[in-house]
């Protein structure tokens, strides 16, 4: 397997690039931050492109990048206030939007250096400890993030993760998608699908209210294909509050099992990405906050809409939330997720 260097993280630290490759999928990695780089797939003539958002250095990573192909956690979304109670005890946490704390903190996983477990031509194991008090979380938590290509065009992911003391837990991968190519510019002719009857409205601070709203009716019914431009500048007060879609949907099907989450088509390039997953949610994201003041490695700038995040993942706020399912971790217990993004042309 390819590998070379990166960059020197700010404190000193060498960091490297590992490709991965099969048929024609090819994968960059860091280990910094377990971030995903390149995603490089054909269109319907063949014609390879990088179809992932990212940034030409390590610096940018650390510095400037919002979260751009990373491995998200403790918790990914977000904690209201900024704090959480487990078993009679509250724990505060950094708060990094607004009053509340945005996927587990400014320094979150994908702001860490990770360690090379295993690899080989087509698979890279990482992991890290996160230390207990690590961004305000309890226990001691030893998590690893393996990526894969099982067949031509299948990227997974496996997430593994132990605790030493009761604790929550919310992984996902944070990858902006634009299947035209990076740097093509908007992606809201995209068209999309949601595998999912319901959403969580949130409040005006994007924490979820605790409802679930069915998506009938709503800009937010994605069960049949449709653009993600034809709704997203409709009336509705959730589209307001985001600037566009960020909003966590209910997947259909039983969690725990790999099962269709999404799907997104960018019909110019022919080029589709189908993504499954055994989590309980997805997040869609359609790249609201990017404002044009980063440039990606095609040398151009990112605009609002010029990538869409598929983040399967537990529910945002769950610490809080008795009515959503559980996200905490105990001793003895094991968390395991996988999610595939599937690569095909249409």
């Amino acid at each position: 397997m390819p590998v070379e260097p990166f960059g020197t993280t700010a404190d000193g630290r060498s960091v490297s690039r590992h490709s991965l490759s099969r048929g024609s999928l090819r994968v960059d990695i860091i280990e910094f931050g377990a971030v995903i780089t390149r995603i490089e797939v054909p269109d319907r003539a063949g014609h390879s492109a990088n179809v992932v958002l990212g940034l030409d250095t390590l610096r940018g990573y650390e510095t400037v990048s919002p979260s751009f192909g990373a491995v998200i956690g403790r918790y990914a979304n977000r904690i209201a206030g900024g704090r959480f109670s487990l078993d009679g005890h509250t724990y505060r946490l950094p708060v990094n939007e607004g009053p509340n704390t945005l996927h587990g903190g400014p320094r979150n996983f994908g702001k860490r250096l990770w360690r090379v477990e295993g690899a080989d031509a087509t698979s890279l194991t990482l992991a890290r400890r996160s230390p207990d008090g690590e961004e305000g979380f309890p226990g001691n938590l030893d998590v690893r993030v393996r990526y894969s290509l099982p067949a031509d065009g299948v990227l997974r992911m496996d997430y593994a993760a132990t605790t030493d003391r009761p604790t929550v837990l919310n992984l996902t991968n944070h990858s902006y998608f634009n299947l035209a190519g990076e740097g093509t510019g908007s992606v809201l002719g995209h068209v999309v699908q949601v595998d999912a009857n319901a959403f969580a409205p949130t409040d005006a601070t994007q924490i979820p209210t605790g409802a679930l709203r069915p998506v009938a009716g709503t800009p937010f019914d994605f069960r049949m294909l449709h653009p993600l431009e034809a709704r997203i500048r409709a009336g509705d007060p959730q589209l307001a509050i985001a600037k566009g879609y960020d909003h966590t949907f209910v997947l259909r099907g039983p969690a725990g099992t790999l099962r269709p989450a999404a799907r997104c088509t960018d019909p110019e390039s022919g080029r589709r990405l189908d993504v499954w997953t055994t989590q309980p949610a997805l997040q869609l994201y359609s790249g609201n906050n990017l404002d044009g003041t980063l440039i990606g490695p095609s040398g151009r700038i990112y605009r609002s809409g010029d990538g869409v995040c598929f983040e399967t993942q537990s529910f945002p706020d769950a610490p809080n939330q008795p009515a959503f399912p559980s996200a905490v971790l105990r001793p003895g217990e094991t968390f395991a997720a996988r999610t595939e993004f599937r690569f095909s042309v249409a």
